[in-house]
């Protein structure tokens, strides 16, 4: 139980520090011509999207998380075997959005 609020909340920082990160050189070079006006456009990018993209590294942290723990539950076993199924069955939970099709495609 503690492990999946971890694993989300470090999933949401590294999402949120890597989109800053991403969307910092984004903004700075789609930005018009001029240091001020780069800077500006620099951090509105940043200030935008890096929540938006550690929201998304949040719900699939918390989303593999539960599914690990889960099957550490339901097997009674802590192996490699959990993570490999949980990282599937988190594809397939994600990308339920897009229909039944996708779901077992990804």
């Amino acid at each position: 139980p503690y492990r999946i609020f971890d694993d989300c909340g470090a999933a949401f920082a590294m999402g949120c520090l890597g989109g800053a990160v991403f969307n910092a050189i984004k903004g700075f070079r789609l930005a018009p011509p001029g240091m001020k006006n780069r800077i500006r456009g620099m951090a509105t990018t940043v200030k935008v999207k890096a929540p938006v993209l550690g929201g998304n590294f949040g719900v699939w942290g918390l989303t593999f998380a539960t599914c690990d723990c889960s099957l550490i539950h339901l097997r009674n076993r802590e192996d490699h075997w959990n993570s490999i199924m949980a990282g599937a069955a988190t594809g397939g939970i994600l990308s339920i959005r897009g229909g039944p099709q996708a779901a077992l495609v990804s």
